[in-house]
């Protein structure tokens, strides 16, 4: 047990006479501590220089030495250290690199860039993250939705092809009469008149850098939401300048492709648009996904703020939609929005399903939140 702790602190540490743990590796062992210099001590060996080939093989050594969870955190950080984003648009890095969200993310951001005859395979490497987090979160979103929708719609005394059967008759179970076999019932539990959407749903993108992540899951629930026949769902994204994606909602793949992530941000000309396609305010929820730092014209974005809430609209403002942790963002704004009653805060994408159930609800966001920090 030891020898095994000393020679996890050597593979920490690096090696030479610094080390201090006077451990020699076996050359399976070697190769992990070379696979782990030619990124982490990179300056001292060379590293792993600009060859996309190169990296390809060493991908696959990571690959061979640690588990997916360990190898998508040594990515990550082989794109940021060694300034890789450019050997991404190379046909070897794209076969060998493992797949995840931060990977979607610095492919979106390439997607101008990208070689022709490269795109079918940086698609299939979206596709392949995409289907896997569809299959995650595509259940318990529309589960949640659902469920919420249903129980808005539920009324007492409903007509009769309007009653709901099932709950109608559990509500009633006490009232069952043994010797007529029979269930009086004296509560009937019925749905409103069905309509196309009951509710519309606006999802509104900051796309600058900063949010790689929280697009591609932001992307992944639109289109989830877009399947779902009782809501009505908008996606729109912005910079400097708007752009609705409504239309690529039927395949996420598309739609976040349709995404150029970088450039600045003008919140304001964002919630301007929405205020244009937001008919029902008072069904309305409208989702913004942003960090808060304004580029545009501040004081006309908080007075778009005040407007859309005054006017009935549920406005939920998300400063991240991902798994990274505490996010960056302007506090200013952020106290200007709890205080007009929006709190803004980041969210675990396995936490959205049941947020967006509680917004379409009408519940308090607020008690919400209490329960689920």
């Amino acid at each position: 047990m030891e020898e095994t702790l000393l020679k996890r602190w050597r593979l920490i540490l690096g090696g030479d006479a610094a080390d201090g743990t006077g451990i020699s590796l076996s050359p399976e062992e070697s190769r992990v501590d070379d696979a782990l210099h030619a990124l982490y001590d990179s300056d001292r060996r060379g590293g792993l220089g600009g060859s996309a080939p190169k990296v390809s093989r060493w991908l696959g050594d990571i690959r061979e030495f640690f588990p997916q969870s360990v190898v998508q955190v040594i990515q990550k950080d082989a794109i940021k250290r060694l300034n890789l984003t450019s050997l991404l648009t190379e046909k070897e890095m794209l076969q060998s690199i493992v797949p995840d969200v931060h990977l979607v993310a610095t492919l979106m951001s390439l997607s101008r860039v990208i070689p022709e005859k490269n795109k079918a395979i940086a698609r299939d490497v979206v596709r392949k993250v995409v289907d896997e987090l569809m299959k995650k979160l595509s259940a318990p979103m529309q589960q949640a939705v659902t469920g919420a929708l249903n129980r808005s719609s539920r009324r007492r005394n409903p007509r009769y092809n309007e009653i709901d059967w099932k709950t109608t008759i559990e509500k009633n179970l006490r009232n069952y009469q043994p010797e007529y076999k029979t269930i009086i019932p004296e509560v009937r539990i019925g749905y409103g008149r069905k309509r196309r959407a009951l509710k519309d749903i606006v999802l509104c993108l900051d796309q600058s850098g900063s949010m790689g992540a929280s697009v591609v899951y932001s992307g992944i629930f639109g289109s989830v939401l877009a399947s779902i026949p009782a809501v009505q769902t908008r996606m729109v994204v912005f910079d400097t300048s708007v752009v609705d994606l409504t239309d690529d909602l039927q395949d996420p793949v598309d739609l976040l492709f349709g995404v150029q992530l970088g450039g600045g941000t003008d919140i304001d000309r964002a919630l301007g648009y929405c205020q244009t396609v937001i008919t029902r305010p008072s069904d309305t929820v409208l989702v913004l996904v942003t960090d808060l730092y304004e580029g545009g014209n501040e004081k006309e974005m908080r007075e778009k703020m005040i407007s859309l809430v005054q006017s009935g609209v549920q406005l939920i403002v998300l400063l991240a939609l991902n798994d990274d942790g505490a996010p960056f963002y302007d506090k200013e704004n952020a106290q200007f929005l709890a205080e007009l009653g929006v709190p803004a805060f980041a969210c675990t994408p396995d936490k959205f399903p049941d947020l967006m159930a509680t917004a379409l609800a009408k519940q308090d966001i607020s008690i919400w939140l209490s329960k689920n920090t």
